[in-house]
């Protein structure tokens, strides 16, 4: 249960095509993150899928069935938003069970299934609270309980952690990671942070102007990103993108060469470079470096001591040098 598949979807309003058309297929019990820019169509494909906004053309199938033009609470699906949406009046066990009392459930039942949610998600100690007695973090868990009573045949996650500070994201990240682990059901997930994209994702489906540009694990866009937009958009810091005479060396009408695969010496190498901003972040440092074909980040040891000024010279791994052709495609 929880396959989902959508066939030559689009969404328009107007003259204005917000989704061009989409394919794409997310296996049961896959962990589905939709990325990229702001603007780039993944939070209405996300609703598209929920069934809050309406297809102007193609299909929705969901467990083989065509759910296109489905209610969403005939698909089977359970959203959280990045607003918790919790009624303040209520405990945290009544906003749990809402779901459960409107469908008409007995209140043994309804008992049952809050006491499992609350036990996976931790909560059990704050049932008799109320939203405004709870942190961020724990408001955002009982949305995700509200969800999982309702034993659902995938969840759709819209930006569930933009609200949260810092050090609450990196906890919220990785529960819902073992909450995935712990249910096995089907989740997608919507998110600008490619951060969140790779550390959480089965599969990163990778979006522009609501055009699937590539659909991989993360390692796989990582180390064979398809054009120059994913390149760019995966990585952390992101992929040395290089045009002009040097990329045409190469073959390519550009390349990339991510900044752990540039070697920096203080005596002699390939590209020179004047150090500006330095980022000692303990196990590594990051190196901005400005050269004749423009600002290049590197990836040293934590220990290495170069400052601002500091004139370094660079050398790409050519084992690691991607390649791109005049439309941003990459060159296999």
């Amino acid at each position: 249960m929880g396959q989902i598949t959508l066939k030559q979807v689009r969404k328009s309003f107007g003259d204005v095509h917000v989704i061009p058309g989409v394919d794409l297929r997310i296996e049961e019990g896959e962990f589905v993150v939709f990325v990229g820019p702001s603007g780039c169509g993944k939070s209405t494909l996300l609703r598209l899928i929920a069934g809050l906004e309406d297809t102007t053309s193609g299909t929705i199938e969901i467990d083989g069935k065509d759910a296109t033009y489905l209610p969403p609470a005939k698909r089977g699906l359970a959203m959280v938003f990045q607003s918790y949406a919790l009624y303040p009046h209520m405990s945290v066990r009544k906003n749990i069970a809402f779901p459960l009392k409107m469908a008409g459930l007995d209140q043994a039942e309804i008992d049952r299934k809050v006491e499992g949610a609350a036990k996976v998600l931790n909560l059990n100690s704050y049932l008799d609270r109320r939203p405004g007695q709870l942190s961020g973090g724990q408001r955002q868990r009982v949305a995700i309980g509200r969800a999982i009573v309702r034993s659902p045949q995938a969840f759709l996650f819209d930006e569930p952690l933009s609200n949260l500070d810092a050090a609450l994201r990196v906890n919220m990240r990785l529960e819902i990671s073992e909450l995935h682990q712990k249910l096995k059901t089907t989740m997608i997930y919507v998110t600008h942070d490619q951060v969140e994209a790779m550390t959480m994702a089965d599969k990163i489906v990778v979006l522009q102007a609501g055009r699937i540009e590539q659909v991989g694990t993360p390692m796989e866009l990582y180390k064979t990103p398809a054009n120059v937009f994913v390149a760019g958009f995966i990585g952390s810091p992101k992929m040395n993108l290089i045009a002009g005479a040097e990329a045409a060396k190469h073959g390519a009408t550009t390349i990339g060469i991510r900044p752990e695969h540039v070697q920096v010496s203080a005596t002699s190498g390939l590209w020179q470079g004047r150090v500006g901003v330095s980022e000692h972040l303990g196990s590594d440092t990051f190196l901005h470096v400005t050269t004749d074909m423009g600002l290049l980040n590197v990836r040293a040891g934590g220990d290495v001591a170069l400052y601002h000024g500091d004139t370094v010279w660079l050398t790409p791994d050519l084992a690691h040098l991607h390649r791109f052709d005049a439309k941003g495609l990459a060159i296999r």
